[in-house]
This record gives structure tokens, C-alpha cells and sequence, in this order.
């Protein structure tokens, strides 16, 4: 949606302070977990690009949602993977850059047979 100003004077440059430019060589990369609201939104983490997918499940998303009681029975090669919208299935060896990844992605997966606590969405 564009903005129209009512004031001549108005700056229209605007640096945002979350730029890819201010993380020192790491990008912003959202992860959700659907259908498990207990993790109410998705969670940032600043990330190398180069970092390979596999390693982003290992030592990223599988860590920060492991509390979960589904997190344990996760068979990994049957998650449902959307990145920005678009549904993808990652190549675990290749980098998140090379996974379509940029500043502030969205990652959201889902993990068929868990749908939250005892099938409630959370």
C-alpha cells in the first residue's frame, strides 16, 4: 500500500534498522512451527547464508522446539516445508541461500501425524 504525504516537508527516506546490513555477514530467518500454538508466533534467528539446510534443522529449529512432547516422534523426511509463501522441499545439503532463503524468510513446516498436544493445534 502506498503512502501519500499531507505535508510537504515529509522525509521519505527511511533506514530501517533491521537491514541485512546491521546482522554482520547473517541474515533474519523466521521459523513456525504450524499447527502447534504453544509456539504463538514464529521465532527469529539470525543466520549465516551459507549455513547448510540440514544443519538448520539440526542445530536451529530441532534445539528451539524440542520442549514439545511431538518434537521427539518428528520424522524430519516427512515435513511439510513452506519458504515465503511458497510450499518447497529443501535440499538438506545445500546452503539456506541456495534454499531460496533472503533476509527476513519465512520459514513455516509442518509434520504430518503431529498436530499439537494430543491433536490440538498447540
Amino acid at each position: 500500500m502506498s503512502v501519500t504525504a499531507i505535508t510537504p516537508d515529509y522525509e521519505t527516506h527511511i533506514e530501517f534498522r533491521d537491514a541485512e546490513k546491521n546482522f554482520h555477514g547473517n541474515r533474519v530467518v523466521y521459523v513456525h512451527w504450524e499447527q502447534h500454538l504453544s509456539f504463538c508466533s514464529a521465532i527469529a534467528f539470525p543466520l549465516p547464508p551459507a549455513m547448510p539446510f540440514g544443519a538448520f534443522v539440526e542445530e536451529v529449529i530441532k534445539p528451539h522446539y524440542s520442549a514439545h512432547p511431538d518434537a521427539a516422534h518428528v520424522d524430519w523426511s516427512k515435513v511439510v516445508w513452506m519458504i515465503d509463501g511458497e510450499k518447497k522441499t529443501p535440499d538438506f545439503s545445500k546452503s539456506l541461500e541456495d534454499n531460496g532463503l533472503h533476509h527476513k524468510s519465512l520459514v513455516r513446516f509442518w509434520t504430518p501425524g503431529f498436530e499439537g498436544y494430543k491433536g490440538s493445534a498447540s
